[in-house]
């Protein structure tokens, strides 16, 4: 470290700040899930229950860690960097992706409580936890 400036700092010359170094190690770890991620994001594009988005977020955050190839891959993505973008920048979900998440999460509940033919303890759970999900996705920005 320079003495008087931070770690990561941008230097009296306006230089960018330079990104963490991470252990090679854990470059491998994260750039796994990344790929695990992307994996469940594109199954989760054509299964109705599985949800695409939080996983390609959850995989630009892998490969920021990673591998800024695959990172920038995402964010350019035609169909979803803009959403990835909107995330990162503001923490914004669209509309469309508010409401199919309470559609999904309304057919999940059904299915759950129709075929399952759970106690009340588990069916207030499941609701709580659910409706916890929900209060978060709604309060974000659109």
């Amino acid at each position: 470290m320079i003495a008087g400036r931070p770690p990561f700092a941008a230097g009296a010359e306006g230089e960018a700040p330079a990104r963490p170094t991470v252990p090679r190690l854990m470059r491998g770890v994260f750039l796994t899930l990344g790929i695990g991620f992307v994996v469940l994001g594109f199954i989760g594009a054509f299964l109705p229950v599985l949800p695409t988005t939080p996983f390609l977020i959850l995989a630009a955050a892998c490969f920021a860690r990673s591998s800024p190839r695959l990172e920038n891959w995402l964010l350019q993505h035609p169909q979803f960097g803009p959403l990835l973008r909107n995330w990162r920048a503001r923490g914004a979900i669209p509309v469309k992706a508010k409401l199919m998440a309470l559609g999904g999460m309304a057919i999940g509940f059904a299915l759950f409580w129709f075929g399952g033919h759970p106690g009340p303890w588990l069916t207030a759970a499941v609701a709580l936890l659910m409706l916890t999900g929900l209060i978060y996705v709604f309060s974000r920005p659109s």
